[in-house]
């Protein structure tokens, strides 16, 4: 049996118009809050106190205009590196291998729970804990060092510190996307032959994403 609703209409047989319920309290509200926001806007313009014309000359002074590129930068950088790294924490967090899971795990509390602050504090001064960085190759003597304070810059230790931090919070983001999608399209593809890997960059990541945004 299917059910099937017709509109309302009226003696010509035309359909009845819907009436729209007017929310007055929500257009009131919006129109006092539009009056404070303008009326303290006009009191910070119209202040004797301040002079436009310095505001606008230490606003564009090259060093604030450098700075505000830095800041691009580095807010870029950051987001990248914590997306890519999210992804691939919400993926280990959501694996069977307890280890794997247990790690992801922990760099989400550890990530999540530390103040950032303390977090730049510790990859700026990592010199402190180790002067060198030096990459070899087991069992040998062949590798390579640098000297910590000429790679672990103030540049290079925000952009590391802020994207390690995102990440914890990109991988929960993920982690919730990816558990959202429904298990019978990990079941049909399984049952296609594919593999975890493609499973979850054909199938799962996909529609993971959708849900995400």
């Amino acid at each position: 049996m299917t059910m099937r609703t017709e509109p309302f209409t009226g003696p010509s047989g035309e359909p009845i118009p819907v009436a729209r319920t007017r929310h007055w309290g929500r257009l009131v509200g919006a129109a006092v809050v539009t009056l404070v926001v303008g009326w303290l806007a006009y009191l910070v313009v119209v202040n004797p106190r301040l002079d436009w014309g310095k505001v606008a000359g230490y606003l564009f002074n090259d060093r604030i205009l450098a700075g505000v590129w830095v800041t691009i930068e580095i807010s870029v950088l950051a987001t990248v590196l914590g997306l890519v790294l999210g992804v691939v924490v919400a993926i280990l967090r959501l694996s069977h291998n307890p280890v794997l899971s247990g790690l992801a795990t922990l760099y989400i509390w550890f990530f999540r729970g530390t103040p950032v602050l303390v977090q730049l504090i510790f990859w700026y001064n990592l010199a402190f804990l180790f002067p060198e960085l030096v990459l070899k190759v087991p069992f040998t003597m062949i590798g390579v060092k640098w000297d910590t304070n000429e790679v672990m810059t103030g540049f290079t230790s925000a952009m590391l510190g802020l994207g390690l931090n995102l990440a914890a919070y990109f991988a929960e983001t993920v982690r919730a996307g990816i558990q959202a999608v429904d298990h019978g399209q990990t079941e049909a593809a399984y049952a296609l032959g594919m593999t975890p890997a493609k499973r979850m960059r054909v199938i799962v990541l996909p529609q993971a994403l959708r849900i995400i945004i």
